[in-house]
């Protein structure tokens, strides 16, 4: 056959580069990135297709202690991803400490499939001498097949570890088609990119009071019109949100309707409600409804 297939699910703690190096990996932007913690909410796959092989990665949310019922549908999509998974890939950065991560290099050790640890942001680190202690280090602290030390902001080492990865995937077909680039409906990338530039526009509480929910998404000749309910928590969230004279909203919109555009290849009309769901993220009923909840 000649031709190897496999998932790679991409775990780790929040803030430590996951969804920049899925899409470093896939040469495409389809997790959305911000500094916050869980800016990452789902499992979202990547499909990395080339002559001889196909991979398909997984990004996870950064594993955190539940406190919302939320968080706990979010460990759970961790815990679906290492399932399937032919490999996993632990990822970590310059900056955190076997002591922090003691419990879950615990849980890694138990993972019945190949675990490589990569260690991302090695552009930080001054000297190569670092670099050789780190890896070094988490050579110690977990039973892998390899560390690898790269940077999925600058690119760097993304062929080394392509080529450890390989190493551990079987040979199968391709399980989707060659120009599938994600698992995700065109909604649910919407929904994404509008969440994004919330993300990156709001402090305190709103970010993670903020659910995106797509309610029309009509493709036209010239046209994709795109209708969006922003859900938060409390009317005072919503002011917050909206803006003195409806500016801040609208900051949002043209920042999104930009990078729809991008995404999509055409011009974009883009309309968004603010809408309140008290306590959405306990609501049983609303995490199904917000895709929360696995079938």
């Amino acid at each position: 056959m000649n031709h190897q297939s496999g998932f790679v699910s991409i775990i780790g703690k929040p803030n430590v580069g996951k969804s920049t190096l899925m899409n470093a990996l896939i040469g495409e932007k389809l997790s959305i990135m911000s500094p916050k913690v869980q800016t990452t909410r789902h499992r979202i796959m990547g499909i990395l297709s080339k002559p001889g092989y196909q991979l398909v990665f997984s990004d996870t949310p950064g594993i955190i202690e539940p406190k919302y019922k939320l968080h706990g549908n979010m460990m759970q999509f961790v815990n679906e991803s290492l399932q399937d998974a032919d490999l996993v890939i632990y990822l970590t950065d310059t900056f955190v400490s076997a002591e922090k991560d003691a419990e879950l290099i615990e849980r890694i050790k138990l993972i019945k499939v190949p675990v490589l640890v990569v260690i991302n942001k090695v552009d930080e680190l001054k000297e190569t001498e670092q670099i050789i202690e780190r890896v070094a280090f988490w050579q110690e602290q977990v039973n892998c097949k390899a560390v690898v030390p790269v940077s999925a902001l600058n690119k760097f080492n993304l062929d080394v570890l392509i080529s450890h990865i390989l190493t551990y995937i079987p040979e199968a077909p391709p399980f989707y088609p060659e120009d599938q680039l994600t698992d995700r409906s065109e909604r649910f990338i919407a929904s994404e990119i509008i969440r994004e530039k919330i993300m990156m526009r709001y402090k305190e509480e709103i970010p993670y009071a903020v659910q995106v929910e797509i309610t029309e998404f009509k493709d036209e000749p010239q046209l994709l019109r795109i209708s969006a309910d922003i859900y938060v928590m409390r009317d005072s969230q919503k002011q917050i949100l909206i803006g003195k004279g409806g500016v801040a909203i609208k900051n949002v919109g043209v920042a999104s309707r930009r990078d729809l555009e991008l995404f999509f290849g055409k011009q974009v009309f883009l309309q968004t409600y603010v809408r309140v769901k008290e306590n959405w993220r306990d609501d049983e009923r609303l995490l199904k409804q917000f895709g929360y909840k696995s079938e």
